[in-house]
């Protein structure tokens, strides 16, 4: 099974795309991260799969490939470690992101599901922008300074728990571990992709836009 997700990374002060490919396939429960990462990237592997867990989905038993691209150019910082959760989670069939292909994703995973800031949010926008991508989703700590681009939607989570857009009524917002000898339904994500989450408004907007309170706390 392949799955592709949008992140970006740094490359000297300029932001530059990076698609993250995600394939599973039967062999030896492992995770490997190819395409030139560094040890911060390396190490991904760990605090995905342990956030993965703690949120109450399943981590895939079998062989795990993610794939950085492009592959000769060297990636650095924990920026990645987003896309990875939701591809894994999508092409294992846990998640339905539409809406995805238009999205770029940017953020670190504590163990515990919650979404740290990174730096060089800015450049990585801009790069999003510039290659055609509508809409960004972003920590809440990086909300802001993601704001500065016009032209994209901004929204901003604090754990990787807000992100799917239940549409059955009284659907869980995540598979909790009581139901975990099931086999899950996916989580359903809005039609623009993250509805569920505060938008942002950017700098062009601010003026006339309020930010929206999240819809829990």
């Amino acid at each position: 099974m392949y799955g592709k997700m949008h992140s970006a990374c740094l490359y000297g002060i300029e932001g530059v795309m990076i698609s993250v490919e995600i394939d599973l396939a039967n062999g030896l429960p492992q995770t490997s991260i190819i395409g030139l990462p560094d040890s911060a990237i390396r190490e991904a592997v760990e605090r995905v799969r342990a956030a993965v867990k703690n949120c109450g989905y399943r981590y895939p038993q079998q062989r795990v490939t993610v794939n950085l691209a492009p592959a000769d150019l060297r990636k650095e910082g924990s920026a990645f470690d987003l896309a990875i959760a939701l591809g894994i989670l999508t092409t294992s069939g846990q998640l339905v992101m539409p809406g995805a292909e238009n999205l770029l994703l940017i953020g670190e995973l504590a163990l515990d599901g919650s979404l740290r800031p990174v730096t060089g949010v800015l450049p990585m926008v801009e790069a999003a922008r510039r290659a055609g991508l509508t809409a960004v989703l972003v920590p809440s700590g990086n909300a802001a300074e993601a704001a500065l681009i016009s032209g994209m939607t901004i929204y901003a989570a604090e754990h990787l728990r807000q992100l799917p857009q239940p549409q059955a009524e009284g659907e869980p917002l995540y598979a909790p571990r009581k139901r975990k000898q099931h086999k899950p339904e996916p989580k359903e994500a809005s039609a623009a992709g993250f509805d569920c989450l505060p938008e942002i408004p950017t700098t062009a907007s601010a003026e006339s836009s309020a930010m929206p309170s999240p819809l829990w706390g």
